[in-house]
């Protein structure tokens, strides 16, 4: 592999080259990633949507998200009707402004789990949890994620069932004291959202140094730092 071919590769935002008939002529690892949440087809498509009436590059800025992949922009390019290649620009996940989280070593599970025992012994909601097992103990301010977490709920407090999702963040990190550490995120979403609440989740959040992703689901990403 050349020294162009890697910047490809283990570029962060996804790159797909497709032939005329739109088979996969090749991809880089975050377009691998991408295509867990979007299909060939889809990205396909796309790429002859926006590309330049004739050859050469366009570079459109618009706002798509597929699964947990939000993207503000695509480059779609071609020199000849052999193959047309599509990257796609992945939004900031974090604002990158704040400092290094404190806290002390906590076991997020049983966090999570007591947040929805208090928050369900006076409420008829049905908490289902799908967890990723693998998450290590990490350093958090475990008082202010509990205050973030019921405050999550209680945006969705007039459902009948909420869902709450531990998940890693594949290929996802950011940078303390130029530290790389991995992310994974407590989802939190129902059917309908108080936006109300949601407006008093965000003044909580900003007293605080967890990243709140607030879309029709509640997302707080958390890096895993262990020592």
């Amino acid at each position: 592999m050349t020294f162009e071919q890697q910047w490809i590769e283990y570029d962060y935002n996804p790159f797909v080259l497709f032939s005329s008939n739109a088979k996969v002529l090749s991809l880089n690892s975050e377009a691998q990633f991408l295509l867990g949440f979007v299909t060939t087809e889809e990205l396909f498509n796309l790429a002859t949507t926006y590309a330049n009436v004739s050859f050469g590059f366009k570079t459109t800025f618009l706002e798509l998200e597929f699964g947990r992949y939000k993207f503000f922009a695509i480059t779609v390019g071609y020199e000849n009707d052999e193959a047309i290649g599509i990257k796609l620009y992945q939004s900031p996940s974090f604002k990158l402004n704040k400092p290094k989280p404190i806290g002390e070593l906590a076991n997020i599970y049983a966090l999570v789990d007591l947040c929805i025992l208090t928050y369900s012994i006076n409420s008829k909601i049905i908490f289902e949890k799908d967890f990723d097992p693998t998450i290590p103990e990490i350093i958090i301010d475990s008082n202010n994620f509990i205050k973030i977490l019921n405050k999550a709920y209680s945006c969705y407090e007039n459902n009948q069932k909420i869902v709450t999702k531990i998940f890693y963040r594949v290929g996802e990190h950011i940078k303390f004291e130029d530290k790389k550490y991995s992310i994974f995120s407590v989802e939190v979403y129902s059917q309908n959202i108080n936006e109300e609440k949601v407006n008093e989740l965000k003044v909580l959040a900003t007293n605080t140094n967890f990243y709140i992703d607030i879309q029709k689901k509640v997302t707080i990403n958390i890096p895993m730092i262990i020592s």
